[in-house]
């Protein structure tokens, strides 16, 4: 069906009304396409500016067209954009990381810092005082595949901000949060018991725009 220049095929279960055109798609030449992945960037200063619910819905939408295993889909997303809330959530996030390092988990050399950062300074270190925090929700038995499922959405969207003048930048202290199932977190996202949070993205307009490309390591390949 996606192949046949004529339409003259149909299928119940993926059916040709449903089959968009794709017209010309333009094809970026490999200097402009390396430039445009390089070009991605974690944004860690945000404008304090509103990020529409419309513009957001844009940025979701993109997102959900990501592959997943099997063409299972099944990651749906929940977005918080209040900001007392986005403060309750730092706060909370941060409690946990502080008893992580009280436990003497093995990530606790990472915490230690942006606990006691936190609690000097309030500094908002896990969602950088980002205006929207858009996570990925799955249900809890469509696990592990709904979080690899979530991974590859998230990345679709954090490629596709720039286009919408967004920036993104991955929560990752969130997301070990919530992974951990710490109940004063998840009690503030609401959620029903059988959802998993499997990742998230803090969201907002950048504050500052870079001028150079992304530095990284040497390329290293082995071959066999």
């Amino acid at each position: 069906m996606a192949v046949c220049p004529h339409a003259a095929l149909d299928n119940v279960k993926a059916p040709l009304a449903k089959q968009l055109l794709i017209g010309k798609v333009p094809v970026l030449d490999a200097d402009t396409a390396a430039r445009f992945l390089r070009a991605r960037r974690s944004i860690r200063c945000y404008k304090q500016d509103v990020v529409p619910r419309e513009k957001n819905l844009q940025f979701l939408d993109i997102a959900r067209q990501a592959p997943s295993g099997s063409n299972s889909q099944g990651v749906t997303y929940h977005v918080i954009d209040n900001a007392d809330t986005l403060r309750k959530i730092t706060a909370a996030t941060v409690d946990w990381l502080e008893e992580q390092v009280q436990k003497g988990s093995s990530w606790a050399v990472n915490y230690a810092g942006v606990v006691d950062n936190y609690r000097k300074t309030g500094q908002d270190i896990i969602l950088r005082e980002a205006p929207c925090l858009v996570m990925t929700i799955t249900e809890k038995s469509f696990l592990p595949r709904g979080r690899d499922n979530s991974y590859f959405s998230l990345t679709y969207a954090e490629l596709y901000a720039p286009a919408i003048e967004l920036g993104t930048c991955w929560a990752g202290f969130f997301g070990a949060c919530a992974a951990a199932d710490y109940q004063p977190l998840l009690s503030l996202l609401n959620l029903p018991e059988d959802i998993a949070v499997t990742g998230g993205l803090m969201v907002g307009y950048p504050k500052y725009i870079y001028k150079r490309l992304v530095d990284r390591n040497s390329l290293q390949v082995t071959w066999q």
